[in-house]
């Protein structure tokens, strides 16, 4: 407990994950990742949890699925070709509503791509990875002390919504050495984990096809599987204020032109708006904490006075696209190849922009 003078993000996300109380772990060794499971290893066993090192991702998903079920806060960790491996059971957690904490920490892709390169190119996999139509929550921390904290959110939100729910991280992330205070016991709020009857106990089953709100199949009667599916996908997106969340800076100017970012690029963009407000530019920041469900309404708020947005991040311009569908002027600066957008790279844009 304390402020600690130094920690890495990866042990920050652990030690964050067992305060949420989580006490179940599978995983698969990948880079970057690894580290995630070396710490859980070391240090989940003495808070009374299990560690398992699994075959694959496959059984590691599956395993922390039934241990939620049984009764423990579960959690995984992989990194982008583990991610692939594990979207079945991503779909299989939603469907059922299994809370779950799943971190991805994203290195260069397709396939094995670059695995020691940090990147942002798992932000639509994340959203769109697994089949069919459903709703995700995605949440995307900056730094260290976020990896501690946002860790516990998740957990929270997951057990609030009764679904699984994505941090999604970086190499550059997890690999960070920051300052971080890790509060008290029972000083940061964190829900508790309740398992619903599962055997028909009270009228309630599990079931993995598509179910009434006690777990009976449905998945024959077209009717009542749409309201099933409308029941899932609702939950989340009716909630999308509640859950999402973003960072704004220096918006008291009202500022024309915003740069918006999230996770590592975060950084350099904040550096960037830095940079231009030295030069008397008036310039905002916006970052995404939440990624999914997309915090349209808030992002509109902060905007309703800009006309161009900048939006540096580590792949061929994903989110990016989604403030182009708010219909905003939206300058993407994509890059690929496992480096982070400089400051100077996004201030230059910025330059050759701004009036």
């Amino acid at each position: 407990m304390g402020r600690y003078s130094l920690m890495m993000g990866s042990e920050a996300l652990v030690r964050g994950a067992i305060y949420g109380g989580i006490r179940f772990y599978a995983g698969y060794p990948i880079t970057p990742a690894t580290e995630i499971a070396e710490y859980m290893a070391q240090l989940l066993p003495r808070a009374g949890g299990i560690f398992v090192q699994t075959e694959d991702e496959l059984a590691a998903i599956n395993m922390a699925i039934g241990a939620s079920v049984a009764g423990w806060k579960a959690m995984v960790a992989t990194s982008g070709p583990g991610f692939s491996l594990m979207q079945e059971g991503v779909g299989h957690a939603i469907n059922t509503e299994v809370p779950l904490l799943i971190v991805d920490v994203q290195r260069g892709g397709p396939s094995t791509g670059q695995p020691t390169m940090p990147s942002q190119q798992d932000v639509m996999q994340a959203r769109y990875g697994s089949h069919g139509s459903y709703e995700i929550i995605v949440l995307s921390p900056g730094n260290v002390q976020e990896l501690f904290y946002l860790t516990i959110d998740a957990i929270n939100l997951s057990e609030q919504y009764r679904t699984p729910v994505i941090l999604l991280t970086e190499e550059v992330t997890v690999h960070l050495w920051e300052k971080i205070h890790v509060p008290d016991p029972e000083e940061y709020p964190v829900l508790p984990h309740v398992t619903p009857p599962t055997h028909g106990d009270e009228g309630f089953l599990l079931e993995s096809q598509l179910h009434d709100e006690r777990g009976y199949n449905v998945a024959n009667d077209p009717e009542l599987s749409a309201k099933a599916l409308w029941r899932l996908i609702g939950k989340i997106r009716d909630n999308v204020d509640k859950i999402s969340r973003i960072e704004v800076k220096y918006a008291g100017d009202n500022p024309e032109i915003f740069i918006a970012s999230y996770g590592c690029s975060a950084r350099s963009a904040l550096a960037a708006v830095k940079m231009l407000r030295q030069d008397g530019h008036k310039v905002g920041l916006l970052r995404l904490i939440t990624l999914w469900p997309f915090p349209e309404n808030a992002i509109k708020s902060v905007l309703r006075n800009a006309n161009t947005i900048i939006v540096p991040e580590m792949n061929s311009g994903y989110m990016a696209n989604e403030f182009r569908l708010l219909g905003l002027n939206v300058v993407p600066i994509p890059k690929l190849g496992g480096e982070i957008p400089t400051p100077e790279e996004i201030y230059s844009t910025a330059k050759g922009v701004l009036p």
